[in-house]
């Protein structure tokens, strides 16, 4: 099995279950009797809040070099924002960093899917990482929220989610959010918050969901086991 660090933290209770599905899934495929090699490093998430790019780029680089000096073959970023960092920190490293959005990616051509409506945070949704990821590398389409709703997701995403408050007002914004995005055209919604899987499943509501959680952790189990 090969060895992956996985940077979480942002927040811990995402990476707890990515922790959790990563041994479990991979447990699914070699026996429950082991379990793979994996280095976490867990940052404050308060360095994502400082809004400071140059600080948050060399960070990630930081702690991806010192995952790397001690056996890690792969990186894992446990969160959608901190994506961000992805083509600063994978030109200065030599291991591969396990992108998200190729994850999604994948899964949307597998299911036929055309048009992805995005939720997730302010920057997940202005600074278009993720959007370009996707449009560069597979015949998407990705559907926006409303400029007047960005900050509102943004609100419920760092001061409830992230901080472990999964509440019923949220749950019915962002459901009332889906519905927008798919009168806009999105055929399937990318819970672009790795903690928006914790707040809604897919058996609960008519929409097809996109688990960038459940979908990354798959990618990783497929690292690990070299497939």
């Amino acid at each position: 099995m090969k060895k992956l660090g996985l940077i979480g933290g942002t927040s811990y209770h995402s990476t707890i279950d990515y922790y959790r599905m990563i041994n479990e899934k991979v447990g699914d495929k070699i026996g429950r009797d082991q379990n793979p090699p994996l280095i976490l490093y867990s940052l404050n998430i308060a360095l994502m809040r400082s809004g400071d790019e140059e600080k948050i780029k060399n960070e990630y680089l930081r702690i991806s070099k010192e995952l790397i000096s001690i056996g890690a073959e792969g990186i894992i970023i446990c969160a959608n924002t901190p994506h961000m960092v992805y083509d600063f920190v994978q030109a200065r490293i030599n291991v591969p960093i396990l992108h998200i959005g190729q994850a999604i990616g994948d899964f949307a051509i597998k299911n036929n899917f055309k048009n992805l409506g995005l939720l997730g945070t302010k920057p997940t949704v202005k600074k278009k990482f993720l959007e370009n990821y996707l449009k560069e590398n597979y015949p998407l389409e990705i559907t926006l929220p409303e400029e007047s709703e960005i900050d509102q997701i943004h609100h419920y995403i760092s001061k409830e989610l992230t901080q472990g408050v999964f509440s019923k007002a949220s749950k019915e914004y962002f459901l009332e959010q889906m519905k927008s995005l798919e009168k806009k055209g999105a055929d399937a919604m990318i819970l672009g918050c790795t903690e928006l899987p914790l707040l809604i499943k897919q058996e609960e509501i008519e929409f097809n969901l996109i688990d960038t959680t459940g979908l990354h952790v798959d990618l990783a189990v497929n690292f690990i086991l070299g497939q």
